[in-house]
């Protein structure tokens, strides 16, 4: 199996393939972006892990870059970085890493992600990306959206609020709960931004005659649950 590991810091570039080769992988190392692609191009690597921060750009691009390539979208991505927020965690999952590993990182934890992440079987791995409620379904590495498989331009708010219903059908959310989970607990917006966006969602869904299946939940706040539950 060859491993990627783009790294900008020397020492810890080297520590972690060297960690990676003592567990009989083929390991490649690239201090920045520009090397990484070259290497992509390459190598064909069978699982990368990828620092947030590099010389001429950052993972998070790299990662986007990739899953726009048809022939990168299935490389598994771990992420390492010394970023350990949970926002820095959700930036770099939504933007296609598979997993996340704050540094510093036991070795031996590194090691057992990567195998891990090579377990999975690539249709496995488009499975978990697919989630599907009534006529709508979603891709959560590519972000596209479709009813009846017609597609639907979201914007990221839009995305992220129609993510968080269809991950949880019929699961009730008030208001507080969905301006926690879409905008972050340190944004401080009023509860009418969550009804605006809602309605914006289901003008979006009704040309689509899918409006009705995000419901009002009197006295609490909103649900998404199929016409037939």
């Amino acid at each position: 199996m060859n491993i990627l590991v783009v790294e900008d810091d020397r020492d810890i570039r080297e520590l972690v393939c060297q960690s990676l080769a003592q567990n009989n992988f083929h390991t490649t190392g690239c201090r920045d972006v520009q090397e990484a692609k070259q290497s992509l191009a390459e190598l064909s690597p069978d699982c990368m892990v990828v620092d947030w921060m590099l010389p001429d750009g950052s993972g998070i691009e790299l990662i986007r870059w990739m899953r726009r390539q048809d022939q990168y979208q299935q490389i598994p991505v771990l992420m390492l970085t010394a970023r350990s927020q949970e926002g820095d965690m959700i930036t770099g999952l939504d933007a296609g890493a598979d997993d996340y590993l704050s540094k510093p990182m036991s070795l031996r934890e590194l090691n057992a992600r990567v195998k891990a992440l090579l377990r999975r079987p690539a249709a496995y791995q488009e499975e978990l990306d697919l989630v599907q409620v009534g006529p709508i379904s979603m891709n959560l590495r590519t972000h596209e959206v479709y009813v009846s498989e017609v597609s639907v331009e979201l914007t990221k708010t839009e995305f992220g609020l129609l993510q968080l219903f269809m991950e949880n059908p019929k699961k009730v959310f008030t208001r507080e709960q969905i301006l926690d989970a879409v905008w972050g607990v340190n944004t401080y917006l009023g509860d009418r931004t969550v009804d605006v966006h809602v309605l914006r969602l289901r003008k979006l869904l009704k040309a689509h005659g899918a409006d009705d299946i995000i419901k009002t939940v009197r006295g609490t706040g909103y649900q998404i649950s199929p016409k037939n539950g």
